[in-house]
């Protein structure tokens, strides 16, 4: 495995930080980041394992931020934090078991089809009239969330937007509400997902530790931008970002 050049650690911190405010807005940041690893020399599953720490920092400081707004609801946050962190224990552990020779185009084609997906809907999420409810009053949440759980162990760009389908569509948070629930339902899988990354041997220190204090900066950038700018805004952003970046990775 390469070690990553001042220039290339410089182009990651840029990414890492326009991934993050991306995030915190909707998700799908990590569609850049990903591939933008893969480009700059990491090994897939080195790469996907890497991508972790930032995840958790990122979650973590949006969750303060948004906690700090009085935009964090957290009576519910135990019931739909159980499947996603069960469905991200499995897939986490699969995605360490696959050979990175197979892993490559699965990752890079899948966020291919993710951003096309979210650029190409033609209409945003709206979340249905009536007050939240509890996982237990729509049982399918809970498989919508383990699904999300478990794309979110194995790979992890695009989850936010499965998340928001459940917290908003399925259990009728707000689109503010259910960002913020979704940064702390991602704190508390992603750190799971770091650990069996860790264990695996599947991090490399160096970029995750300048990704994660990028995507500190982003995080708080990308909470006052939440508050301001509508999620549909950035779709295409995303999408043009991950396919010139999927393609610099997929030439690699």
């Amino acid at each position: 495995m390469e070690e990553l050049s001042y220039q290339g650690l410089a182009i990651l911190a840029a990414a890492g930080m326009l991934a993050t405010v991306i995030n915190v807005i909707a998700g799908g940041g990590g569609m850049i980041v990903l591939p933008a690893l893969i480009a700059l020399g990491l090994p897939a599953d080195v790469a996907n394992g890497t991508y972790r720490l930032g995840v958790v920092t990122q979650s973590a400081a949006g969750s303060a931020a948004l906690h700090g707004h009085g935009k964090l609801d957290t009576s519910q946050l135990v019931p739909i934090m159980i499947p996603t962190i069960a469905g991200a224990v499995l897939g986490a552990l699969l995605a360490t078991q696959i050979p990175r020779e197979l892993l490559k185009p699965i990752m890079l084609v899948t966020m291919v089809v993710m951003a096309g997906l979210i650029a190409f809907r033609k209409q945003t999420l709206i979340a249905p009239e009536g007050p939240p409810l509890a996982p237990r009053e729509t049982p399918r949440a809970y498989l919508g969330l383990f699904c999300a759980g478990v794309y979110g162990g194995f790979i992890q760009a695009g989850v936010g937007f499965l998340l928001l389908g459940v917290l908003a569509g399925t259990l009728r948070h707000d689109l503010v509400s259910a960002n913020a629930i979704k940064l702390v339902v991602t704190l508390a899988f992603g750190t799971v997902a770091l650990g069996i990354f860790v264990w695996a041997g599947q991090v490399s220190w160096t970029p995750a530790i300048v990704l994660a204090a990028a995507s500190i900066v982003g995080a708080r950038l990308g909470v006052k931008v939440m508050l301001k700018v509508p999620a549909a805004a950035l779709r295409w952003v995303v999408f043009l970002c991950v396919i010139a970046t999927c393609i610099a990775a997929w030439l690699r």
